[in-house]
């Protein structure tokens, strides 16, 4: 058993218990596709997403990962770059921007007080090892949902056309099922 400690942009002095290991020991209802450290190399939530939580996971998860860069307020009105919490879809694997609002996701009920920044969060501390009964079986329900979408992808799409769908191909990436092989 580990303890992390998180303090992050998002959350302050949260601590956590590893009590799996490292991509071990899943419940059987969930099998992803892809690997936290694979989403990030693929480029995933218009690279925005845990660029300040590299103290909280492992530092290869980030070594290869696709991130917006961190720009100043003042950098942004003079060189029109991206401010801090806007997305870049062109960093996204289906160059599109699949993402919805934090916003949209507090109020549809989806954060769990102990993963602000949601599902992703929940699967990186997750595959970690750390594991919360309840809130696993509600976040893995959620994942099993997202099946339906790779089912109108095969019904729709022939396999291997990148241009087909591109917003859901790019949404499943979001959720570790890798649409590149749909």
């Amino acid at each position: 058993m580990k303890n992390i400690k998180v303090n992050d942009k998002m959350q302050k002095n949260y601590a956590y218990i590893l009590s799996e290991l490292e991509g071990k020991n899943f419940d059987s209802s969930f099998r992803p596709d892809l690997t936290p450290k694979q989403m990030l190399e693929l480029g995933v939530f218009g690279g925005v997403y845990m660029r300040d939580c590299e103290k909280e996971f492992p530092s290869d998860w980030f070594k290869k990962a696709k991130f917006a860069p961190f720009n100043k307020v003042e950098n942004h009105k003079n060189n029109n770059l991206p401010d801090d919490n806007k997305h870049i879809a062109s960093i996204n694997y289906f160059g599109v921007n699949a993402s919805q609002p934090l916003s949209v996701w507090k109020n549809k009920g989806w954060i769990y007080k102990e993963d602000p920044r949601g599902w992703f969060q929940w699967y990186c501390r997750y595959y970690l090892g750390r594991r919360i009964p309840n809130e696993d079986l509600r976040q893995i329900k959620r994942w099993r949902a997202m099946v339906r979408h790779v089912a109108q992808i095969s019904h729709k799409c022939r396999v291997g056309d990148f241009s087909c769908n591109t917003r859901q191909r790019q949404a499943l990436l979001h959720w570790a099922y890798d649409s590149r092989k749909m």
